[in-house]
C-alpha cells in the first residue's frame, strides 16, 4: 500500500531519540519558554543562517506576528500594501488582513509557481511597504531579484518559508534572505513537529525582541507589558521533538530529491507537465505537484490503482467566501493553476516499488 505521506514511518526513524527528549522534558517540571526552546532556536537560527530565531505557536502566527511586530515598531501601518502571490495557501493573506494591511495580489511565474519578479515590481505603489514571498510547495522563490526590487523600493521582505525547510539559493538558505522569515513545523512539513509549532527567523535584533514579548502577552519581562501581545509560544515539547528532528532534516531532504529525481526520469506523458526545477539545491520537493488539463480523471485513474493523490490547493483565495468582496476578480494564471494541479506521494517514506508503481500510474493514464 502506497501512502501520500507516513508520517508514523518517519517518526520511527528517530523514535527513541523522540521518546527520550520528551521524557526529559516531563522530568524537568519546566513546560514553556525554557532551554528546550532557547536550544532549539538557537540550532534553527544557526541552520537557516540567521541571527535569532522565535519560536511561536503555529507557522500562521509566524506570519502575523512578524506583520504585527513590524507595525508595533513604526515600520508598517494600516492599509499600507503588501505584495503577495495570488496562488498561495489562504494563510499567507490572513496574516496580511489581520493586521489590517491591503494584500495585492499578483500572478505568480507560470513554471515555479513563485512570485514573478517582473510582475511584483510592476505592483508597486505608492502605498506598497512589503513584499511576502511565498517559497511554495519547498521551491525557493527568485530571492535575490526580489531582495533587488525591495531594496531599490524601500520595502520590507517576509518570506513565507513554510514548505522550503533547507531550500538554498548559492548556498544561503530559506530564512535569511528577507528581513525576516516565518516557519510552519505542522506535522506533515519537512521539519514538522508533533503537534503545531512555528518560528520566526530574522536578523534584526530590534525585531527580534519585539516578536519575543508579542508571543508572550506583550511582555518583556514578567508582568511588565509593552504591547497588547498574544499567547503564542512553541513549547518545551514541541522544541524537544524539533531538535531531535531538526539533525535528520537535510538526510531525508536528499531522500526526497531522489524521489523528484525518479519521478521526473520516469515520467515522460504528453498529458502531464512536471514541475520546473530551476536548481537543485533551491527545492526541497515538500510536494510534487504535476499539472494535468484533466486533473480530475488523472487523480481517479490513480485513485483505481491505489495510488493516494491530493489537490493543493483547489480553491485559490481570492475566490473563497472568506474574501467575498474579491470573489469578482480574475486572475487567469493562477485559476488555471488551481484546476491543473496535483501532487503526488512524496516523502522520505516511499520505498523503491513504490515510487515506481506511482510512475507507471502517471504513465498508463491516457
Amino acid at each position: 500500500m502506497i501512502s501520500f505521506l507516513d508520517l508514523k514511518a518517519i517518526n520511527a526513524a528517530c523514535r527513541d531519540e523522540l521518546l527520550e527528549a520528551c521524557t526529559r522534558v516531563i522530568d524537568s517540571g519546566w513546560y514553556i519558554t525554557g532551554n528546550e526552546l532557547s536550544q532549539f532556536e538557537q540550532a534553527f537560527a544557526a541552520y537557516c543562517g540567521a541571527e535569532h530565531c522565535i519560536g511561536v505557536a503555529n507557522g500562521l502566527d509566524a506570519l502575523t506576528l512578524t506583520l504585527r511586530a513590524w507595525k508595533e515598531t513604526g515600520r508598517l501601518k494600516e492599509g499600507d500594501e503588501v505584495i503577495v502571490p495570488a496562488n498561495t495557501y489562504i494563510a499567507s493573506i490572513l496574516a496580511i488582513t489581520e493586521n489590517r494591511l491591503i494584500p495585492v495580489l499578483v500572478e505568480p511565474d507560470e513554471t515555479s509557481f513563485n512570485l514573478c519578479p517582473e510582475k511584483t515590481e510592476a505592483a508597486i505603489t505608492a502605498r506598497t511597504r512589503a513584499i511576502l514571498p511565498v517559497h511554495l510547495y519547498g521551491q525557493l522563490a527568485d530571492m535575490p531579484a526580489l531582495m533587488d526590487i525591495a531594496d531599490r523600493h524601500k520595502l520590507l521582505v517576509l518570506e513565507d518559508s513554510a514548505q522550503a525547510h533547507g531550500a538554498s539559493i548559492s548556498g544561503r538558505k530559506a530564512g535569511s534572505w528577507g528581513h525576516a522569515a516565518g516557519f510552519s513545523f505542522y506535522p506533515g512539513k519537512n521539519l514538522g513537529a508533533l503537534g503545531d509549532a512555528g518560528a520566526i527567523t530574522t536578523s534584526d535584533a530590534e525585531l527580534a525582541q519585539t516578536l519575543r514579548a508579542l508571543r508572550n502577552y506583550g511582555s518583556h519581562e514578567k508582568y511588565k507589558n509593552l504591547f497588547q501581545g498574544v499567547n503564542s509560544r512553541l513549547d518545551e515539547i514541541q522544541a524537544a521533538m524539533l531538535s531531535v528532528k531538526l539533525k535528520y532534516l537535510d538526510a531525508q531532504t536528499a531522500q526526497r530529491r531522489e524521489v523528484a529525481r525518479l519521478y521526473r526520469e520516469g515520467i515522460d506523458n504528453p498529458a502531464i507537465r512536471l514541475p520546473h526545477v530551476v536548481s537543485e539545491e533551491q527545492h526541497v520537493w515538500h510536494l510534487f505537484v504535476v499539472r494535468c488539463a484533466r486533473r480530475d480523471a488523472l487523480q481517479q485513474h490513480l485513485a483505481g490503482l491505489g495510488i493516494p493523490t491530493l489537490v493543493h490547493y483547489p480553491v485559490a483565495p481570492h475566490q473563497q467566501a472568506a474574501y467575498a468582496a474579491w470573489n469578482d476578480r480574475h486572475y487567469p494564471v493562477t485559476e488555471q493553476i488551481h484546476a491543473e494541479v496535483l501532487s503526488l506521494p512524496m516523502g522520505p517514506h516511499l520505498r523503491a516499488e513504490q515510487i515506481q508503481a506511482v510512475i507507471r500510474g502517471v504513465q498508463d493514464f491516457h
